[in-house]
């Protein structure tokens, strides 16, 4: 906590200097905005809500539940043509097939996970379980991701999350396959299987925990208040989980999420995202190294207002962060699992 030092992320294959005492140092940099407070439960001009016209011109059901459409500025088409073959080794180019989708997690643009029901956020659940299974059909990687906060780049006040598929393992999906394959066959165990029972265990990092997963900020952690998300038991991928993990899944999930926005009493940004065993003919293949997880990254430091910036020596070195992540384990630990909004004034 005193004293400058790097950690390995086994991951990621990586290293992380930790550099607690530079939280103290004076701050006269960017302040962000807050989020807004007053957004509409209902807005005609808003093309997520129910009844709204989209871009496209089409025309939003009056959904009561989740909804889940193709987003209408995919990054991923499923038709694209085989690029031109390379005349050298340094200019390679490859096929990139795929669909993308939108999903919203409620018809009300004024709530957000935290603020939802456990039967809603299972709901939510159920439908992740469900994309993955209908898209890991035939694409290779299924990437279930939500940002949250313009913060992070959501361009939308709206509860919802994206769905990417593609015929090709994205970089951090190659590289924790990689990591975890070694893992498996230096030490017998799934990295992030022995990764949770060793956090479960020492508790130092633990946000929070029940009988079937556990929250906490990583060992290896790069973002201030980022966590882990880790199943106790062996699961590969989201739609193996049972219904007792799922509705688990659910309460945590809410409890996490609540600590993060009393953080700083705010409707805490982050991007966060599964990850899984590789699908589509990999489902015919030995998957057993992977864990099922999900990352959650937060850019907030030191208020609602102040974030972590990845300049500099994050982008031309690695990665630098200014608390340890013991400090802020201990900090999302202790805060109330009562929303904020929802104190009894």
């Amino acid at each position: 906590a005193e004293h400058q030092h790097t950690r390995y992320n086994p991951l990621r294959d990586d290293w992380v200097l930790v550099s607690a005492h530079r939280v103290k140092r004076p701050w006269q940099g960017q302040l962000e905005k807050p989020p807004p407070e007053d957004v509409p439960r209902w807005d005609p001009n808003n093309p997520l809500c129910p009844g709204a016209t989209r871009a496209t011109g089409e025309v939003n059901p009056q959904y009561e539940g989740t909804f889940v459409f193709p987003n209408d500025f995919p990054a991923l088409q499923p038709d694209a043509p085989e690029p031109d073959d390379s005349d050298h080794p340094l200019f390679q180019a490859a096929a990139a097939r795929g669909v993308c989708k939108v999903m919203c997690f409620h018809p009300w643009s004024d709530l957000t996970l935290p603020l939802m029901s456990l039967a809603e956020i299972r709901a939510v659940i159920d439908k992740w379980a469900e994309l993955a299974t209908e898209l890991g059909a035939s694409y290779s990687w299924v990437q279930i991701f939500e940002n949250k906060g313009a913060m992070m780049g959501c361009s939308n006040p709206h509860p919802h999350c994206q769905v990417w598929a593609s015929s090709f393992l994205p970089n951090e999906a190659r590289l924790e396959d990689r990591t975890q394959r070694q893992h498996l066959s230096q030490h017998g165990v799934p990295m992030l299987l022995e990764y949770a029972e060793q956090e479960a265990h020492r508790k130092e990092r633990l946000v929070v925990e029940n009988e079937d997963w556990l929250v906490v900020v990583p060992f290896w952690a790069t973002w201030p208040y980022q966590t882990l998300l880790l199943p106790r038991r062996h699961v590969c991928r989201l739609q193996d989980l049972s219904e007792g993990e799922r509705d688990n899944l659910a309460s945590i999930m809410k409890r996490l999420l609540i600590k993060y926005d009393n953080l700083f009493e705010v409707s805490f940004p982050y991007s966060m995202g599964w990850h899984g065993a590789p699908m589509g003919p990999c489902l015919e293949e030995d998957c057993k190294h992977w864990q099922l997880h999900a990352h959650y990254y937060p850019p907030l430091l030191r208020s609602a207002t102040v974030r972590k910036f990845m300049v500099g020596y994050e982008m031309l070195a690695q990665a630098q962060r200014d608390l340890t992540p013991e400090q802020a384990a201990e900090r999302l630990r202790s805060l109330p699992e009562v929303h904020y909004k929802q104190k009894t004034k």
